[in-house]
């Protein structure tokens, strides 16, 4: 029985790659799950980001979806290779699980000229080398700068991106990545959240430096997976529909949900 497209994330950054799925994709029914009683994952153990994104994903499993995109860069970076070789095989050939750090490792070598890319992401991401290793299986002479950014999820959590503040953070973190090599040509937004930054990243970042966010990538990504897999396609239900559930209190997620997919939220408590 076809059922919706499960979007896993451990809070509200998923939001904006969701928005770009259904903007390409809204034939599709969709449920949204944020993990936000347990957000952030960045500073966790991979055992235990293991252990949080296997749940979400036995949830969303568990209310129709055969397919599911970790629409979080720590998730796919600690949890979903595990997930994919250890916990797949007991559902059967039907269920998938996505990422969104390879529909952007996957290309990235094609944009950069000078094969130098510096990756701005939260310390996990950067400290689990996802971005490197992926990059360097697809395109193993390009050079990756990583860069963590520890301030800019707190700052667009909490209402704080718009301000001068935040400016202070994004143009020393830029200024951190591009002293490390004066040959990239190209940043990627490895945080979900960062696309809420995109207009004082661009002001800070060179204007010869091209900037890949994560959003459109991955649902350019996603459409052409089914595609070329017509038989996870014909799993996922087709009428238009959006159930967004939370792990923390409604009224507290829907606020800051609606400020990253771009339109009001109405959410539902569920609990792992």
């Amino acid at each position: 029985m076809a059922g919706p497209i499960g979007i896993f994330d451990s809070g509200y950054g998923g939001l904006t790659v969701f928005r770009e799925i259904e903007s390409l994709l809204p034939e599709y029914d969709y449920i949204y799950l944020g993990d936000n009683a347990r957000a952030p994952y960045g500073a966790r153990s991979f055992e235990t980001v293991y252990r949080f994104t296997l749940e979400c994903v036995k949830q969303l499993f568990s209310m129709g979806c055969r397919l599911v995109i970790l629409a979080c860069n720590t998730a796919s970076a600690k949890a979903l290779r595990n997930i994919q070789q250890l916990d797949l095989p007991q559902y059967g050939a039907h269920y998938r699980v996505l990422g969104v750090i390879r529909p952007t490792t996957e290309i990235v070598g094609h944009i950069t000229r000078t094969g130098c890319i510096g990756i701005l992401a939260t310390p996990g991401t950067v400290k689990s080398l996802s971005y490197s290793i992926e990059i360097q299986h697809f395109f193993p002479n390009v050079r990756v700068y990583q860069q963590a950014c520890p301030m800019w999820v707190p700052l667009i959590e909490n209402d704080e991106h718009t301000g001068p503040g935040a400016d202070y953070f994004v143009e020393k973190d830029l200024r951190a990545l591009l002293a490390q090599a004066d040959c990239i040509d190209t940043v990627v937004l490895g945080c979900t959240h960062y696309s809420l930054l995109l207009e004082k990243i661009r002001r800070y970042l060179p204007p010869e430096i091209t900037l890949m966010a994560q959003g459109r990538l991955v649902a350019d990504r996603l459409a052409d997976y089914l595609r070329r897999h017509p038989e996870i396609e014909a799993y996922c239900s087709k009428g238009e529909t959006r159930r967004f559930f939370t792990t923390e209190t409604p009224e507290i997620f829907d606020e800051k949900a609606s400020r990253f997919y771009g339109r009001p939220v109405q959410s539902q408590h569920l609990s792992l």
